[in-house]
This record gives C-alpha cells, sequence and structure tokens, in this order.
C-alpha cells in the first residue's frame, strides 16, 4: 500500500500525462490512466485527478496570477502537474495547508531544478496566504 506521498506522486504523473495528451489532442481514458500508475484503484488518487481535470481552468487562472513573469502554459508539463496538485489541495481539499504545500514542493526538488521548486514555493505561499477558503 502506498502512503500519502507516493500516491501524490501517482496523482502528478497521471495530471502529467493528460497535459501532454491533451496538447497532442489525444484521446485517452482517465481510468486506464491511473490503473497504469496504480493497481489497485485508490479514492484520494481518483478524486484528486478528478478535481484537478474539473477545475484546471481556475488552477491555471490562480497560478498565473501569482507567476511572476510566466504563465503555467510556458511551464515545462511536469511543473505545471505539481502546481495544479498543490492548488488543488490548498483550495478544494480540506488537507492542512502546510502539508499540501510541502508535499508539491517535495515533488518539485524530485522532478525539477532548485529555481523552479522556489518559483513554484513562492505561488503555492501566496494563493494561501491570499486565496485559501
Amino acid at each position: 500500500m502506498k502512503n500519502r506521498s507516493e500516491l501524490r506522486e501517482v496523482i502528478m504523473k497521471v495530471i502529467y500525462q493528460i497535459n501532454l495528451l491533451d496538447e497532442a489532442n489525444l484521446d485517452y481514458d482517465v481510468e486506464k490512466l491511473i490503473k497504469e500508475q496504480l493497481e489497485i484503484q485508490n479514492e484520494f488518487v481518483d478524486s484528486s485527478v478528478d478535481g484537478i481535470i474539473k477545475n484546471k481552468d481556475k488552477i491555471y487562472e490562480l497560478a498565473n496570477k501569482y507567476l511572476n513573469d510566466w504563465t503555467m502554459d510556458r511551464l515545462n508539463k511536469v511543473d505545471q502537474a505539481i502546481i495544479s496538485l498543490g492548488i488543488y489541495e490548498l483550495m478544494y481539499t480540506d488537507i492542512p495547508s502546510v502539508i499540501a504545500i510541502n508535499e508539491a514542493i517535495e515533488l518539485s526538488k524530485k522532478y525539477s531544478d532548485e529555481a523552479v521548486t522556489k518559483m513554484i514555493n513562492g505561488v503555492l505561499d501566496k494563493v494561501y496566504h491570499e486565496e485559501e477558503k
């Protein structure tokens, strides 16, 4: 059984794949994408992926508001997925803010460089202080 941090990594990977497939205008089945990453169905993963997809426009709008001299569409797909997950958890779940931000930062440390990690931290911190619930 995967812990929540490992499940967040699965969510990030699925959102990354969706971003790539959307950009290429290719059809996909979200359930199959999740199943490729996770052998056992998990409600946390399913609801998070679904929530990020449903709220993508609002999540991107919020991220763009706090990205200095950048927009989400200029970031690589991994960073888009990490920011999307972080903002989704801050704005649409009961997960404590410090956990949502820290988990996104840990993913960024694993998949991005230090400058991007600082940028993601800054964006999520601003969303937390300026927008949250």
